[in-house]
């Protein structure tokens, strides 16, 4: 028995963003010990890029979803798991927008504008302010440290469910899966 699919638009929404938020995540930790060079300023940039990247295809996911409502979950899945599986998707969704909300207000605080993609002039949340910035960077720390643990509980409750319980919930979000 297999418990009905996630719509195309809600899986596309959805991989995309899990290649982008591992590719951040990569990249992030990385490009914090390189030294300074036009290699780590290109670097940052692309984290930027990709970081908006996420944050627009997070509002288009919430749109998505309000009209969208996702499927209902089988019958298999406990009580307890129907408890906690919304406050997973909703800290990773509020994560994925604290993120890249951060980083820009970073570096508006840092007085370092953002362009997206290099094409896109982004304004200034907020003026340059070096007190402030510690704290966003701080506050970017911590949040990208939470998001970290929130994939990889994801990834673990995936695992369960396609793994040891083969209840079909990890198939209703893979790409060849019906709609």
């Amino acid at each position: 028995m297999f418990a009905p699919t996630y719509h195309a638009v809600a899986k596309t929404l959805h991989w995309l963003t899990a290649a982008a938020v591992l590719a951040l995540l990569g990249v992030g930790l990385w490009m914090t010990g390189l030294p300074i060079s036009l290699l780590k300023l290109q670097v940052y940039n692309w984290h930027k890029w990709i970081g908006l990247a996420v944050l627009a295809l997070t509002v288009l996911r919430l749109l998505w979803r309000w009209w969208h409502p996702p499927p209902a979950l089988p019958d298999t899945v406990t009580r307890w798991e129907r408890a906690l599986a919304p406050i997973g998707h909703w800290a990773l969704l509020l994560l994925l927008l604290a993120m890249p909300l951060s980083g820009w207000l970073m570096s508006s605080a840092a007085g370092v504008s953002v362009a997206w993609f290099g094409v896109l002039p982004l304004p200034d949340l907020i003026p340059r302010n070096e007190d402030l910035f510690e704290a966003l960077r701080t506050a970017h720390f911590v949040l990208s440290r939470a998001l970290i643990v929130v994939v990889a509980l994801h990834v673990a409750a995936v695992l369960y469910h396609d793994v040891l319980r083969r209840d079909g919930i990890f198939r209703r979000m893979w790409p060849s899966g019906r709609t």
